[in-house]
């Protein structure tokens, strides 16, 4: 009997400690692999638009793994936690009007002043990108560095834009990226500088560079329609491209052919295109530029809402400056551009009469940006010659009377100098204008600018580079009241990401990609001036790209975690 005794004791025995190992293994397996990081306590802004929440946020690998009511997790374990009472937790914020593809392609790819946004996603493609390639677009994008133009040549073949975008992640980024497809590029492909409408063989190739771009990844179709040889392409040829993109789910996305003087008529050109494609409509930078114009706001806002109420699916973006940025060649006609002859045109006495004449006494329907803005409200910023550089910072009328020469010879000769299009700045908006955009439910944010690295000695910028998110949160939201924070934070997120179909990012709910920002909304501001632009915002925190940090304590960490986005046509093993 003692010896049955003993012998069950020993089998109760070994069965508590199997029992026991099992749970301390569990335990030591929970400990190890429950989170990456918890972010505590903090007010969670999903990106829906709902009011928020005071909440747990926990990541595991590249995905959010659960979101809970604040202080459900305080007993789950961590590699990192970061306690977020006082700050806001929001998805991260998507630019859906990016010009980083220097950065991304040839850069060092950190894009500091767009992550300390809390920018996580950057979507390219304003009117041009670097595929498709061919001699005809590589001619043309001579003035690119020698790296980049190396990098564009590999980017041949009906598989370009594919390669393009690959290219850009083996670089590495610290944000997401993606793109549409450039309507420039296209047309550059098969018409060079050539002005004139498209032939039916153009246009079946045109279609078909667009069908190879969806089913590589783009988004859609995006204009730039005041530039050449965008400027070139009529109604038709743009309708006949959205036509091809609209069986893959793409948005036509354009810079339309007037913000000025025919403002409205351009946006019933992209309606119409809209309507005749099959396609949803986006409008980069909603503005009704020059002061003639300004009354013309509210009635383009009419215009969208009539759309709308018929059934037609457009909306717009915008960035929070009365100022706008391009070259300042915006200020000659787009024909001096014809057959990318604009330097010798500008060279020789003959053309160069005709062109200030057609400046002084326009006739055809470009959009003198120089004259909207008058030459006082022109600021140069993008010399690159050091006998320009005192230049930079200046106002056009400034230097003209410097020069003792009228604004128009006084462009000129910058530009012919520089042999570039000069980054410029334009004044031509009003603050009134911009909020009464800002409350409308179809508008969305972006940058209009690339990302930069406030290292060493830069030239100056738009101060969006630096500081358009932060601006919204803090000049338009905290201080003055335009937008509730969950409305803004829905503009910069969930609503571009709808825009897009992307349908893994944008929100905060579990298992969707752990792009994350953290930040604090009493000090969230844009320090970023037109004479000081490269200076970093303040107040964000913390910024997550798929799961890494990017940005711990408002510094960039110098991670890469950025990946590629695609659009809904992509189609991954097409031959």
């Amino acid at each position: 009997m003692r010896r049955q005794i003993a012998g069950f004791g020993s089998r109760a025995l070994l069965v508590a400690l199997l029992v026991f190992g099992f749970f301390s293994a569990a335990r030591a397996q929970e400990t190890e692999a429950a989170y990456d990081v918890i972010i505590s306590g903090g007010r969670v802004v999903d990106g829906t638009g709902s009011a928020w929440f005071y909440g747990d946020v926990a990541i595991r690998g590249d995905r959010i793994a659960r979101i809970t009511p604040a202080g459900l997790l305080r007993e789950a374990t961590a590699r990192e936690r970061i306690d977020a009472r006082g700050l806001v937790l929001a998805p991260g914020f998507i630019d859906i009007q990016s010009h980083s593809r220097g950065s991304f392609l040839s850069g060092d790819g950190r894009v500091i002043s767009k992550v300390t946004q809390g920018i996580t996603t950057e979507i390219l493609g304003e009117g041009w990108t670097n595929a498709p390639a061919n001699d005809r677009t590589l001619s043309i994008a001579g003035s690119a560095d020698p790296e980049t133009q190396h990098l564009t040549d590999t980017f041949r073949g009906p598989r370009g834009f594919t390669h393009w975008l690959e290219a850009m992640q083996e670089h590495g980024a610290s944000a997401n990226f993606g793109s549409f497809l450039g309507a420039a590029t296209v047309r550059m492909y098969v018409k060079g500088m050539a002005q004139g409408a498209a032939s039916e063989a153009e246009l079946e190739e045109m279609r078909a560079l667009v069908r190879n771009a969806m089913e590589d990844g783009a988004f859609g179709l995006a204009t730039a329609l005041i530039y050449p040889p965008g400027s070139f392409a009529a109604t038709g040829e743009l309708i006949e491209m959205s036509k091809a993109m609209a069986s893959y789910g793409g948005v036509y996305i354009t810079h339309m052919r007037s913000e000025a003087d025919r403002y409205l008529e351009a946006i019933d050109e992209a309606l119409e295109i809209g309507r005749k494609g099959g396609v949803p409509v986006e409008i980069y930078h909603l503005k009704a530029a020059g002061r003639r114009n300004w009354y013309k706001a509210p009635l383009a806002i009419a215009k969208i809402e009539a759309a709308r109420a018929e059934g037609l699916d457009v909306g717009a973006n915008m960035y929070p400056y009365i100022a706008g940025s391009t070259g300042l060649t915006a200020c000659l006609p787009p024909w001096a551009s014809v057959g990318g002859r604009l330097f010798e045109n500008l060279a020789d006495p003959d053309m160069r009469a005709k062109i200030k004449a057609e400046i002084l006494k326009q006739k055809g329907a470009w959009e003198n940006l120089c004259t909207l803005s008058t030459p006082e409200g022109v600021l140069i910023l993008g010399v690159e010659q050091p006998e320009n550089q005192r230049l930079a910072g200046r106002r056009l009328s400034e230097i003209a009377a410097a020069q003792g020469k009228d604004w128009i010879d006084a462009a000129i000769d910058i530009i012919l100098s520089e042999r570039q299009r000069v980054g410029t700045i334009y004044f031509m908006m009003t603050e009134e204008n911009l909020k009464l955009q800002m409350r409308q439910p179809w508008i969305k944010f972006g940058t209009d600018a690339g990302g930069w690295n406030p290292e060493g000695t830069l030239g100056l910028v738009h101060p969006r580079a630096y500081g358009t998110f932060p601006r919204i949160l803090g000049k338009y939201v905290r201080e003055e009241r335009v937008m509730t924070l969950e409305e803004a934070i829905r503009k910069m997120s969930a609503a571009v990401a709808d825009r897009l179909s992307l349908r893994d990012r944008g929100l905060l709910r579990e298992g969707m990609y752990a792009d994350v920002v953290v930040f604090d909304p009493t000090t969230i501001a844009d320090r970023a001036t037109f004479e000081q632009p490269h200076q970093l915002s303040v107040g964000v925190r913390y910024v997550f790209v798929n799961g890494t940090a990017v940005v711990r304590e408002g510094k960039h960490t110098g991670a890469k975690p950025g990946r590629i986005v695609r659009g809904p046509g992509y189609r991954e093993n097409r031959p």
